[in-house]
């Protein structure tokens, strides 16, 4: 075999280093291992206007959750889970700390709802995984990650029961969004588990230095890259009862007029050869929404042994 041959054969490679050092690196290993693509991009934009008229729902359950258990309502007194001290008097859902922290809550799902393709997107949500560890030198919080990973998967169990059973929209675009903000939600796991993990911990001080440098606002030159988000990732199926579709139905009539079968933005699209940046946020195409699973799925039902149809 010649070595043409076995270049063909080899994986992508992934630099290990650069996963912990370059949050762009990190971004993009996710995205493609996750087929974040331009279908994504497409509905997280015709998208924002359910998720903003769903967020003041999601705020309040979420806090009304925080407030259960001695362990995740004390932190708004003492700002560290790991602080057992009992407080005076346990905060309610009117204290000013915590009303606090639900304005903090709405302004991140308002930028849940701004461009995924701009790199500002991913860095505030590493931010906010990087402020909830008690790593600010000001006002420090450290919430401990069992917590974080709960609260995640609450507030992702909310928007897909309230997307799936909105039966305004129609089902491939249903899909298409639940699958886009799944796809954010664990992302922002992951830069939550990052500031946590003790994997990589031989890169500490890299890591510190290329935060404090995008935190300055300095100027990183774009490393020459060949990365681009693809569109023919697969859509998964996924169902939901429609017992509940009435629940959110007032919610979502608050966004803007309905539409049954969602066509995506036109967005125009450079000429790749004309990219100054590889940039994995950047210059995404955006596409159609398509539940291809369905049709190959049927297809090779449909097709006899020697892939003819029956």
């Amino acid at each position: 075999m010649s070595d043409h041959d076995l270049s063909e054969n080899r994986p992508r490679h992934v630099d290990r280093k650069a996963l912990y050092t370059d949050l762009e690196a990190r971004i993009d290993y996710l995205q493609r291992f996750l087929d974040f693509n331009a279908d994504d991009v497409a509905a997280l934009v015709r998208g924002a206007k359910y998720v903003k008229a769903l967020a003041p729902t999601i705020v309040d359950k979420v806090y009304a959750k925080l407030l259960e258990a001695d362990i995740t309502a004390r932190v708004f007194r003492t700002r560290n889970t790991a602080v057992e001290e009992e407080p005076d008097d346990y905060p309610t859902i009117d204290s000013p700390t915590v009303q606090r922290r639900r304005q903090f809550l709405r302004w991140y799902m308002t930028k849940l709802c701004s461009d995924p393709t701009k790199p500002e997107f991913w860095r505030y949500l590493n931010q906010v995984g990087r402020m909830h560890y008690g790593k600010e030198r000001l006002h420090s919080l450290n919430v401990e990650y069992i917590h974080i990973g709960a609260c995640l998967g609450f507030i992702q169990d909310i928007v897909l029961e309230a997307v799936l059973t909105f039966e305004k929209l129609s089902l491939p675009f249903r899909l298409a969004l639940v699958r886009a903000l799944g796809k954010v939600i664990w992302i922002q796991n992951d830069l939550f588990a990052r500031w946590r993990l003790r994997d990589g911990e031989e890169f500490t001080e890299e890591i510190e230095a290329s935060h404090k440098q995008q935190e300055n606002g300095a100027q990183v030159t774009p490393k020459p890259s060949s990365t681009h988000l693809r569109a023919d990732c697969c859509v998964k199926t996924a169902t939901a009862s429609s017992t509940s579709s009435s629940s959110y139905a007032s919610v979502f009539s608050e966004a803007s007029s309905v539409e049954t079968a969602p066509s995506p933005p036109t967005i125009s699209t450079p000429n790749p050869s004309s990219r100054s940046s590889g940039c994995p946020f950047s210059q995404m195409p955006i596409q159609s929404f398509e539940t291809k699973v369905w049709s190959s799925a049927w297809n090779s039902q449909s097709a006899g042994p020697t892939g003819t149809p029956r």
